[in-house]
């Protein structure tokens, strides 16, 4: 009885602390704090005290009943008032009922926080499941109130600022306006007729969806805004720089689109990014030319340097990564150009099944090391599919521009093997994307459902199969009716003016990759069919676009390489430099011979030399493994540990590929080409 006396007297502490009068607030504070110090009051005393406090909140919901009765009769009585206009009834009505939805919400408080202590009571204090639910219901309900709060906030100040109208109004009524207050006036209702169009309310359009949470966040102003000491409250809200806000989880969330879209905003931290990474990236750039290493290398260095395991001044990191990736469509693009559809017919079955058969012996190794190891199939099957995958950006960066000498009669060139299987491996990765919710319920599955997600995933790849057919058939009829006449048209309008041709270019690329990814096929592929399309109009017409395009191209890869960098750990890898190195020489290893081997079944006699080409540029791990890296880990697919294994493995792998490359073209170029691939 002590001990649930006491539990009430805390309950009630701050209740009375809110809704009773400012002299009874300082007494029952001066009374509790006597309680507290076990000063004073004895135990009839204090359930004295506790009967007291009872009745009185009995009595404040009391006089909380009437006056709810006093105000539906005001809002009557307003209703009735016939020298109210409509707009002032409304908005005088309005206000009784945000004063009685506070009333309401105060009292619900009462009993949620009675409930809380009966619940709490009733619960054993060694079962840290309990207290955790209990937690998590008491953090739902602050949650709940907190937008409620919030939307009687913005409803009163919606409210003061009818009232503002509404005094200038009679104001304006009562003296004569000149011709310029006229103006302004007009121009200030239109001005607020604008801002009630264009207001999306996407806070209370979407805080009822299924599946949104309300959390806790912070939010963090700018630098600017704290150091005008001279602002109040109000302006630092309206403050044109941009705030930060940081949850529970410690992500951090910067504005995307603001309320009022008439004033025009920038993320400086998003440029301060990009210039310091622009900065930056000359030095290590020249670095890497310097000792002989490709400067793709400098820019990654650039990126650690500047990423989280370094400086950590990048802020806007998951915009930075948004902008590299068009370094990856512009590359593709300018590989396509240089991969015609005569090469392209040449090497489609090479280009077709290489991969296909690479990517199965991958995953019947990780599914065997996988059972001596006791790993999980579900975790086998991805790890060995998320290493057989290819840098495509990182071998493009070997071969555009590389010139290739005269072959003889039935040879095939090296380049249009190994891009049109690095081309197939991009159809692979988003097969595998759209293939990952099924593997993960898989892995969670019974006996019998195991044969519905079995059949699910053969429905999948029909569908891709599908899309891959529809994309070549729309690449065809592009090739025979529109390319031609288009970039004709391009070209003469373009005349004296390259902004024409270069934006005409882009918004082909851009089309490209839209219609691929609608149909479910990796936006990378959509760019490479674009850059073969346009090759398809003669030499000439390549050389042109490649001179306008190629700046883009570089400038795009420079913050494409740097992102890597951001995700690369150096303290990391030198913990566990002997095992991750050990690590990345077994699958480089493994992918070099299985590339090999693969090859030497599909290639002919006459072209198995270009076999260790190939199979030196294949022997490296895609830098997309980051993003299904990330994505299975946030599954739960893999835990912590294999996520930065599977980091430090590409990372290394990116880091051999260079002189791996160098080493199969000395042994197996001929002299001339040797010195253009080098």
């Amino acid at each position: 009885m002590k001990v649930l006396e006491k539990n009430y007297f805390w309950m009630l502490l701050p209740l009375l602390h809110l809704i009773a009068n400012a002299a009874e607030h300082e007494e029952v504070a001066k009374h509790a704090i006597k309680l507290h110090r076990g000063k004073g009051a004895a135990i009839m005393q204090r359930k004295q005290w506790v009967l007291d406090s009872c009745r009185k909140l009995s009595g404040l919901l009391r006089q909380k009943t009437v006056v709810l009765n006093k105000l539906k009769s005001a809002i009557r009585a307003v209703e009735k008032d016939a020298g109210l206009s409509d707009e002032e009834k409304l908005f005088q009505v309005h206000t009784f009922e945000i004063f009685q939805k506070e009333l309401n919400e105060s009292e619900n408080s009462v009993f949620q926080a009675i409930y809380g202590l009966q619940r709490a009571l009733q619960g054993d204090y060694k079962d840290v499941v309990n207290m955790k639910e209990s937690s998590r219901q008491r953090l739902e309900a602050l949650r709940e109130a907190a937008i409620k709060e919030e939307t009687e906030y913005v409803e009163l100040l919606a409210a003061e600022k009818h009232q503002v109208e509404a005094l200038k109004n009679m104001q304006h009524q009562n003296k004569s306006l000149s011709m310029l207050d006229e103006i302004l006036e007009d121009v200030r209702k239109a001005a607020d007729r604008l801002e009630e169009e264009i207001e999306e309310h996407a806070f209370d359009d979407n805080k009822s969806v299924k599946g949104v949470n309300f959390e806790a966040v912070l939010r963090v102003e700018e630098e600017e805004a704290n150091s005008k000491q001279n602002l109040t409250k109000r302006e630092v809200e309206d403050d044109l720089g941009l705030s930060m806000l940081i949850d529970s989880q410690n992500n951090q969330y910067i504005l995307t689109k603001p309320r009022d879209s008439t004033i025009p905003r920038a993320d400086h931290h998003f440029i301060k990014d990009i210039v310091t990474i622009g900065m930056l990236s000359l030095p290590c750039g020249w670095l890497c030319t310097t000792i002989g290493l490709p400067t793709m290398f400098g820019y990654i260095i650039c990126g650690v340097l500047l990423g989280p395991s370094g400086l950590n001044s990048i802020k806007s990191i998951v915009q930075v990564e948004t902008l590299g990736e068009f370094g990856v469509f512009f590359t593709l693009f300018l590989v396509g150009l240089e991969f015609s559809p005569e090469k392209l017919r040449k090497v489609w079955k090479i280009s077709l099944q290489g991969p296909c058969y690479m990517t199965l012996l991958m995953i019947a190794f990780g599914l065997l090391w996988g059972h001596l190891l006791q790993i999980r199939p579900t975790q086998s099957v991805f790890i060995s599919t998320c290493l057989s995958l290819s840098s495509t950006p990182l071998v493009s960066r070997f071969l555009v521009g590389s010139a290739r000498g005269e072959k003889e009669a039935g040879d095939l060139d090296y380049s249009a093997v190994l891009l049109g299987m690095l081309v197939m491996q991009d159809v692979q990765l988003g097969l595998f994307i759209a293939v990952m919710p099924t593997l993960i319920q898989a892995g969670a599955s019974t006996y019998s459902s195991i044969v519905m997600e079995i059949l699910r995933i053969l429905v999948l790849i029909g569908q891709i199969l599908f899309s891959l057919a529809a994309v070549f058939l729309l690449c065809l009829v592009i090739k025979t009716y529109l390319i031609g006449p288009y970039y004709r048209k391009l070209h003469m309008e373009s005349k004296g003016n390259k902004e024409i041709l270069i934006l005409g270019i882009s918004a082909f690329i851009f089309l490209m990759l839209t219609v691929t990814e609608l149909l479910d096929v990796s936006m990378e592929l959509g760019c490479f069919l674009a850059g073969a399309l346009i090759s398809s109009q003669g030499h000439m017409v390549t050389e042109e676009i490649v001179s306008y395009i190629e700046p883009i191209r570089d400038f795009l890869a420079i913050i494409f390489f740097a992102s890597i960098g951001l995700h690369v750990f150096p303290t990391f890898v030198v913990y566990e430099l002997t095992i991750l190195m050990v690590l990345t020489l077994a699958v480089v290893i493994m992918k070099f011979v299985l590339a090999a081997l693969v090859l030497s079944l599909l290639l002919p006699k006459t072209s198995q030399y270009i076999k260790w080409i190939v199979a030196a540029g294949l022997a490296q791990v895609s830098e997309f493994s980051f993003v299904l890296g990330s994505r299975a880990r946030r599954a739960g697919i893999i835990s912590r540990e294999v996520y930065l294994l599977i980091l430090s493995v590409t990372t290394l792998s990116l880091l051999l590929a260079p002189v791996l490359w160098r080493a199969a073209i000395t042994k197996c170029v001929p002299r001339p080409d040797r010195r253009a691939s080098l």
